[in-house]
């Protein structure tokens, strides 16, 4: 169900690369459940017709000269977003396993709760029906760990359908991380002493190309992840005096 939203307030941004197969779609399902809200695809240098079909669908495209990653190619669009004026960006994934019928849950919560982050949770109701036994897993893993440093229990910290607002995006516009940047975006909000919640939605199984963490890139995607968390978290430790913390 749509919602009218105020000109130049919300932008919907959607990395993409190599997604021909699903990014059309995406891109018309946003733009029925969210009329006149502007959608852009940030192509992250694909060599297939992602730019063309994203076009074709009624996304405006911003094509990066190089290719940068996912973590680039978001802090990307979060950079245009904050020097362009919005106020929220909701960040929906370029393979259509995001239910654009959830949007506009995401959006009244980042309107309404003052939170600086919104994320769109598969674990809330569904309990992650649809995940692959890899991803539970490492999900499950990164609960326990982030659990401590956040001082809260985050049910789906791997997800990629994020709300922020702009207080997030000028500080994401500024550093963001480059690679699995989901974890560590958390991470860097917290030290800031930012707010962040979880709202239910819906995951589809990806229609068409493959995850970037395959199993044999599990190992390497929990070590490189850990490692970003913890230098997060003595980057700002060192930040923040003895007092303050105490306080």
């Amino acid at each position: 169900m749509s919602q009218p939203v105020p000109d130049g307030k919300l932008l919907i941004l959607i990395p993409a690369f190599n997604e021909e197969g699903a990014i059309a779609g995406v891109v018309r399902s946003v733009k029925e459940v969210m009329p006149g809200v502007p959608v852009l695809v940030v192509d992250d240098c694909s060599r297939d017709a992602t730019v063309t079909l994203a076009r074709g669908a009624g996304a405006q495209v911003l094509t990066l000269p190089h290719h940068l990653g996912l973590g680039g190619c978001v802090q990307a669009g979060y950079k245009l977003a904050f020097e362009l004026g919005y106020d929220y960006v909701i960040r929906v994934d370029g393979d259509g396993q995001h239910d654009a019928r959830d949007i506009p849950r995401v959006f009244e919560t980042l309107r309404t709760s003052g939170c600086e982050m919104v994320i769109g949770s598969r674990y809330l109701e569904n309990n992650g029906s649809g995940t692959s036994a890899v991803r539970t897993v490492g999900i499950r893993f990164f609960r326990i760990v982030l659990r401590p440093i956040l001082g809260k229990t985050v049910r789906d910290p791997t997800s990629g359908f994020v709300g922020v607002n702009r207080n997030a995006l000028g500080v994401f516009g500024r550093s963001f991380p480059l690679e699995y940047p989901e974890i560590e975006a958390l991470v860097v909000l917290q030290r800031r002493r930012f707010r962040f919640t979880e709202v239910p939605c819906h995951m589809r199984p990806r229609r068409t190309g493959r995850s970037s963490i395959t199993p044999m890139k599990s190992i390497y995607y929990i070590v490189h992840v850990l490692l970003g968390v913890f230098v997060n978290v003595l980057k700002y430790e060192r930040r923040i005096p003895k007092q303050s913390r105490r306080a």
